[in-house]
């Protein structure tokens, strides 16, 4: 894959100077300390004041507790993996490739998601805290992605799926989730898993949704051949293929040494999310996405 003279993408943020801790990196407890001060200065009166402007300041959207900026203005950040660099351009491919493909499907403007870089764990929009154990993956909530790059180097050693093209796929299957959200696709899906009559019913759903984002990460690498600066190689739709292969829900099932039960999949079998990525790649259409109305996954 090539993509060193293309753009970065300006929604790529680097939150790894944040910690991993759901707390706030210890500001619970500084925030603790400084309520015990002004009590036993100011009485309980005081406590009151301070409280009552926390409470206010967060129902206008200010943390007064957050040590960095908040989460719509903090800055870019510098690099510092040697991913950050590969994932600014492919989103900005995600992104000027859907801005294409909503404006020729009469779908109207593409509202571009933010992507965080994170490191152990993160406090989301929407979503609460993650640590890096989920893996990458999107907030509805705050239309963003979220992604812990050590990830990356597990693909390669644990799933034995290296390459740029297999990062590339993760990265454009979570833009996929982002297309079901802007779209309504997600609310609809939700709405059905509610009216579910079974976990299975419902784990069916998820799957659906998951090999329909994995068909979009198809189109969008099919796109790419209108790219100026972006372009695959041979051998990338196989690293895709590859990486669609080791993280199937059956073959993560046997990985962990447990039976591959059915019932329970959230994802699809290696078989089915190599089909849907080959169907999107193949078709370069996200109209031949719709896995909901397929008879067969």
């Amino acid at each position: 894959m090539r993509w060193e003279d293309y753009r970065q993408s300006d929604n790529v943020f680097n939150r790894r100077d944040e910690g991993g801790s759901a707390m706030g990196g210890g500001r619970g407890i500084l925030a603790f300390l400084l309520l015990r001060v002004i009590f036993n200065r100011f009485g309980i009166g005081g406590v009151v004041v301070v409280v009552g402007g926390f409470f206010l300041l967060s129902a206008l959207g200010i943390n007064p507790l957050s040590s960095s900026p908040s989460p719509a203005t903090a800055p870019r950040g510098e690099i510092t993996s040697r991913y950050d660099a590969e994932i600014g351009a492919v989103l900005a491919a995600t992104e000027d490739v859907w801005t294409e493909q909503f404006r020729e499907n009469g779908l109207g403007a593409y509202p571009a998601p933010r992507l965080n870089l994170f490191s152990g764990g993160v406090s989301t929009q929407g979503c609460g805290f993650a640590n890096a154990a989920v893996g990458p993956f999107y907030c509805p909530g705050g239309q963003q992605i979220y992604i812990d790059t050590s990830f990356f180097d597990q693909l390669a050693s644990r799933f034995d799926a290296p390459g740029d093209f297999a990062r590339a796929y993760v990265i454009a299957h979570e833009v996929g989730h982002h297309i079901q959200t802007v779209t309504g696709i997600s609310d609809q899906v939700r709405q059905q898993q509610a009216r579910a009559g079974s976990e299975a019913e419902r784990n069916l759903y998820s799957v659906r949704m998951e090999l329909m984002a994995d068909c979009l990460a198809g189109v969008w690498a099919r796109q790419t051949a209108g790219l100026q600066g972006f372009s695959l190689e041979e051998g990338d739709i196989q690293e895709g293929l590859r990486a669609a292969n080791a993280i199937g829900d059956d073959a993560l099932q046997r990985q962990s040494g447990g039976r591959v039960v059915p019932d329970s999949f959230t994802h699809g079998t290696s078989e089915q999310r190599q089909r849907w990525l080959s169907t999107g790649y193949r078709t370069g259409d996200m109209n031949a996405c719709d896995t909901f109305s397929a008879q067969s996954l």
